[in-house]
């Protein structure tokens, strides 16, 4: 049980000059996130995030090296899946390929499955590991607030259950060529928190036969009442300052909650440590410029402390969010998907 890193350097914060508290007070989270808070505790969302048909919708889709179908997963809730998968042609006959259940960012309250950003990283997951990615569209705060995307989680989780016991009916396309004992739970950003309190709560779920490998989780989003130095330091980010990063707990949280609640906070929460040595493997990426990096490495440290196998992988350079529009970034980024994949067997799983 341990750590590996990559490029895990970074300058000592203590021994650089006090940082002030209130560095990134100026910046109003509303406006910087473009979204209104409503009355009713709703938001209106002003900013208007390009979307992608999957390629099945999709007049083009012939040009796509990758096939794609959106799935209902619950009616009365609104969500849904977007499956992707390489097109036969590209595939050994008989191979059956790992199953990445994908949670995407956006602080809770933005984008989908089929948001531009979020669906061509999982065609880029799905062609270059390769395998299945089942995309998860869950339900967005602050109208439905933590636990429900942990609940859509919990459903997506038990709909992989009901086509991996199906052998006559259900979805073709898994029932023909995933590999449902190999099954890793992948997010970003507030999808990367999702993904680990998915995992957390599958160990109290009857899954059978499905096994997870483990989780991947990019850019991790935790928080708590105590500053850290990285959230002092980067207050004015760009991407994530400190006040949209306080909005975005304050809106997905439960009422009432402040940000030592374990769904922002597990370093808080006893029940939820005790856990951590039964996740399998896990894989945490980061970058050192990032807002959240502080905790990014303290979350290392807590699982390496209480039994869990972790690799971690972190760059000195890089910013919140990078991944997105730094194509290379988002390849080495998949790359290390792909080996840990492929250097994790089902036995591993529990």
């Amino acid at each position: 049980m341990g750590t590996e890193e990559q490029d895990s350097s970074y300058p000592n914060l203590d021994e650089q000059e006090p940082l002030k508290q209130h560095r990134g007070s100026h910046i109003n989270p509303y406006e910087h996130l473009q979204i209104q808070l409503n009355p009713d505790g709703s938001l209106t969302r002003l900013a208007d995030l390009p979307t992608l048909e999957a390629s099945m919708d999709d007049p083009y889709g012939d040009t796509r090296s990758i096939l794609s179908k959106d799935v209902t997963l619950n009616p009365e809730k609104k969500t849904w899946l977007r499956i992707l998968r390489p097109k036969t042609d590209d595939l050994q006959p008989g191979l059956r390929l790992p199953l990445v259940m994908y949670f995407h960012g956006g602080g809770f309250m933005f984008s989908t499955a089929g948001t531009v950003f979020c669906n061509n990283l999982c065609e880029r997951a799905a062609r270059l590991v390769p395998c299945i990615v089942v995309s998860v569209s869950y339900r967005l705060t602050p109208e439905n607030r933590l636990p429900a995307a942990y609940e859509d989680a919990d459903d997506a989780l038990m709909w992989l259950k009901q086509q991996a016991m199906d052998n006559d009916g259900g979805e073709p396309w898994l029932r023909e060529i995933a590999d449902f004992s190999r099954i890793l739970m992948f997010g970003w950003n507030s999808g990367a928190n999702i993904a680990f309190h998915a995992r957390l709560r599958a160990l109290g779920l009857d899954i059978g036969p499905l096994k997870i490998l483990g989780v991947m989780m990019t850019q991790p989003l935790f928080g708590g009442e105590e500053r850290t130095h990285s959230d002092l330091k980067y207050a004015d980010d760009q991407v994530l300052p400190l006040t949209v990063s306080d909005l975005v707990w304050e809106l997905a949280l439960p009422l009432g909650a402040n940000r030592d609640h374990e769904y922002c906070n597990p370093w808080a929460s006893p029940e939820l440590i005790q856990k951590l040595r039964k996740m399998g493997k896990v894989l945490i990426r980061g970058y050192g410029g990032d807002v959240t990096i502080d905790r990014q490495r303290k979350l290392v440290e807590l699982l390496v402390i209480n039994g869990a196998n972790v690799v971690a992988r972190f760059d000195d350079v890089g910013f919140h969010g990078i991944d997105l529009i730094d194509s290379r970034r988002a390849v080495i980024t998949l790359n290390y998907l792909k080996d840990f994949i492929n250097s994790t067997s089902s036995d591993d799983s529990n």
